[in-house]
């Protein structure tokens, strides 16, 4: 107990210390009770973090800085309307034909887990299955009332969404153009002793911007050759499935594993246990491996030096924290606590004893 009091008086002395933790804690607080409120501009920072790399490129090539910012701007306002006015009906339309065959989907299921006990009778029995699908109509009920809530609840609050809508786009305008000026007014409320604060944010920021352009780059890359792929295979909902697939590369390990359901379950649904059905599992996969040894070592230039234990951890963790945000920052989030580890002062450091 003594040794962990001089510890603690230890750190405590360095004013370092003193700073790093009151704005760990200060964030923390911030981010769970305002964090619905500060939507906007969480999204927004995210989003210039991947418009930023874009006009970073640009100025490469000796493009002035405010012109890479204007073409690029246009560029992303051009792509998110696009968007709107193509691909979201089509998912709209396509969510509204798959709720349509759930009840087919589940009596079909139903068939085949009623003939399980003939074919494995030392396996399940009959009350098993029963209560098996008892289970899944209970589920199934439970997941409907959630998207009638869903629907009056954003029906409600559509006018949030509206006033969203016009704020997101001038907030992301002004992250990206002055961008050098919001961090110098930061950086004056910052005490001067901040050696410390500034070596974690250093290797941090390069692990976030890494991250959040690499997963843009990633879903978008995954969405269209999943498309491309269940397109030719003719498989229905390819829009709709695809879109899953790519968003789901957003939780690691286990985003995959959950949107592989949906895609078997449609494919058997429409193809059964048929030829056709192999090889678009078979293409699945091929991708899914793609994206892991492949796709991800080429976008992500700097390694995320992370086990998969703890990124699993960490996607728990934040995930159960901070909900959808929590989930998407998990890694970067990881990463800080990691670097924060790492370079927690010694006696090589300043100010420290």
């Amino acid at each position: 107990m003594n040794t962990f009091v001089e510890w603690l008086k230890e750190q405590l002395s360095n004013p370092q210390i003193v700073f790093l933790t009151l704005f760990l804690l200060a964030t923390g607080l911030i981010v769970s009770y305002a964090g619905a409120i500060l939507a906007p501009v969480i999204a927004g920072i995210v989003i210039a973090y991947v418009l930023e790399g874009l006009v970073g490129r640009l100025t490469v090539f000796g493009i002035p800085r405010p012109v890479a910012v204007g073409f690029v701007y246009i560029g992303f306002i051009v792509f998110v309307i696009g968007t709107l006015l193509v691909v979201f009906p089509v998912l709209y339309s396509q969510m509204t034909q798959m709720v349509q065959q759930i009840p087919s989907l589940l009596y079909r299921g139903q068939l085949v887990l009623g003939q399980l006990p003939e074919h494995y009778p030392e396996l399940i029995s009959v009350d098993q299955v029963r209560d098996l699908i008892a289970a899944i109509r209970t589920q199934l009920t439970d997941y409907g009332q959630r998207l009638v809530g869903i629907s009056l609840t954003g029906a409600a609050s559509i006018i949030t969404w509206m006033i969203y809508l016009v704020l997101l786009p001038i907030l992301i305008f002004f992250f990206v153009k002055d961008k050098k000026k919001i961090l110098n007014y930061l950086i004056q409320f910052v005490p001067k002793d901040h050696e410390l604060a500034a070596q974690i944010w250093n290797d941090v920021d390069i692990q976030i911007a890494n991250y959040v352009r690499g997963k843009f780059w990633e879903i978008l890359i995954v969405w269209g050759v999943t498309l491309i792929a269940f397109s030719f295979l003719g498989l229905n909902y390819a829009m709709l499935l695809s879109f899953l697939v790519g968003i789901s590369v957003l939780i690691p390990y286990i985003g995959a594993a959950v949107v592989t359901i949906p895609v078997v379950i449609l494919a058997w649904a429409q193809w059964g246990w048929s030829s056709e059905l192999a090889v678009l599992t078979v293409t699945y996969l091929v991708i899914q491996a793609l994206d892991g040894n492949l796709l991800v070592p080429l976008l992500f230039s700097e390694a995320v030096n992370l086990h998969p234990v703890a990124i699993i951890v960490a996607v728990l963790v934040f995930g159960g924290l901070w909900g959808l945000w929590g989930v998407f920052f998990a890694i970067p989030l990881a990463t800080l606590v990691n670097a924060i580890i790492v370079a927690w002062p010694d006696s090589s450091l300043p100010g420290t004893s």
